[in-house]
Parts: structure tokens; C-alpha cells; sequence
């Protein structure tokens, strides 16, 4: 995927979900993957020539599972211009005294999302600017209908009314495979996730059935997509 495909896909979304209005700044939550970087260079890149004015700032949580090397992060946010910090937790500290048995995960998600938003609101943000992309909204959908018994997924924006902050999605319409060739067509500095339990998840599971599924029915993934759009199953709480 080129730069202005990115752009593309980026703008559109933007504008089908209203995500971005004139005055807004907007949180970056960068991970350190594939995912965050893309998402980095495309809001930067739209900050250029997207009608609404908005500024942005991007934010590492260290959950304290180890220090990863940030300098190459730090250096691309200033190539992009876009201001960068490192929040410290001791969120690793907390899942080992907090979880006796099974994953961390939904914990860990609750704590990261927490300090993200904090940080937002400290920095004066009212977006915050999550990663999830194509696949994810997709594997969200078949999770809660597998484990929870459920059929629904995230949306695109979401208004959180006791933090006051909204979280964007702005990705929501790129499928991973093409977050995968930016990745490799602009050498994203990515850095691989400390946390013990990366690649083991129930999410794992679900994007390996999904790929098999696909596999077997070529085109069944991007039905889903369109089924969760045209529905409309996702929460806009």
C-alpha cells in the first residue's frame, strides 16, 4: 500500500464516520506496531490537507514488562512533527498481584486505555486515536459471537461521557494485509511487544479460524465487513 492509498482510506473513513472536526487534538496511542505507525503516518499526513483543522500528539505506554528501544519511534514522530511521549506505569506490577490464573489481557487492556486516557486529558486531548483496522472490527464481531454469545462489535467513534473523551477509529476501513505492505514498502520502526502472552490470545485463535474460513470461501472476510456495516452491529456508546 502506498502513502496516498493510505491517505485515501484515511480521509474517507474520516469523513464517513465523522470522526475529525476543525479544533480537535487528537491523541496517537503508538504501541510500537505495525498498526500505530501506519496510523501516525496517516494522520500526520492528513493534518496537511484535511478541511478541518486538528493537531496531534502521540503517546507510548510503558506497561513495565521491559524497556524496548523508543528511539527509533521518537525519531519518526519528529520527522512527522508530531510531539511524542512515554507514560510510565507499573501495569505489569499490577497483573501479577491482581490475576491469579489465566491471561492478562483483559486487565491489561483496561489499565493501557486508562493511562492513554489520562495522558489525553492531561494534555489537553479530546480524541483519542485508536489503531484497530478491518480485521480487527471483524474479529471483534466473531469473538463476542463465539465467547460471549453475542453479535456486535466496536465502532468506529465512541463517546466516553465520564472521561469526555471520544475515541477514533480511523483505520477501521483498511484491511490488515494492507497495513502489512506499508509496513515493508516504508520500513515502519516497529518494536515487538514485550507482553508474555503477544500471539497466544483468544484474538490469535479467532484470526487464524478467520483466515482459514476465507481460505476455503475466498471473499468471506470482506462479506463480513459489509454485513457489520450495513447492520450496523457495532455500539455507539
Amino acid at each position: 500500500m502506498t502513502l496516498q492509498k493510505l491517505y485515501s482510506y484515511v480521509r474517507q473513513c474520516v469523513q464517513q464516520f465523522d470522526l475529525i472536526h476543525d479544533g480537535d487534538k487528537i491523541l496517537i496511542g503508538i504501541s510500537g506496531g505495525k498498526d500505530s505507525l501506519t496510523l501516525l503516518y496517516a494522520l500526520a499526513g492528513l493534518r496537511k490537507f484535511f478541511p478541518a483543522r486538528f493537531e496531534l500528539v502521540a503517546a507510548t505506554a510503558d506497561l513495565g514488562f521491559g524497556s524496548p528501544d523508543l528511539s527509533a519511534i521518537e525519531d519518526l514522530c519528529r520527522q512527522l512533527n508530531v510531539e511524542y511521549h512515554i507514560i510510565k506505569t507499573d501495569i505489569a506490577l499490577i497483573l501479577k498481584e491482581k490475576v491469579k490464573k489465566g491471561t492478562y489481557c483483559a486487565m491489561c487492556a483496561k489499565l493501557r486505555k486508562g493511562a492513554i486516557n489520562n495522558f489525553a486529558r492531561q494534555a489537553g486531548c479530546n480524541n483519542v486515536a485508536y489503531t484497530h483496522h478491518q480485521d480487527d472490527m471483524i474479529e471483534t464481531m466473531m469473538l463476542s459471537l463465539i465467547f460471549e454469545g453475542q453479535f456486535y462489535t466496536f465502532a468506529p467513534k465512541t463517546f466516553y461521557k465520564e472521561s469526555g473523551i471520544t475515541v477514533i477509529r480511523p483505520l477501521v476501513n483498511v484491511p490488515e494485509s494492507d497495513i502489512k505492505g506499508f509496513k515493508n514498502k516504508y520500513s515502519l520502526p516497529c518494536v515487538k511487544n514485550p507482553c508474555p502472552y503477544d500471539g497466544t490470545t483468544r484474538r490469535q485463535y479467532v484470526k487464524e479460524l478467520i483466515a482459514k474460513i476465507n481460505k476455503d470461501n475466498p471473499g468471506v472476510k470482506k462479506k463480513f465487513y459489509n454485513a457489520i456495516l450495513k447492520d450496523e452491529i457495532y455500539k455507539w456508546d
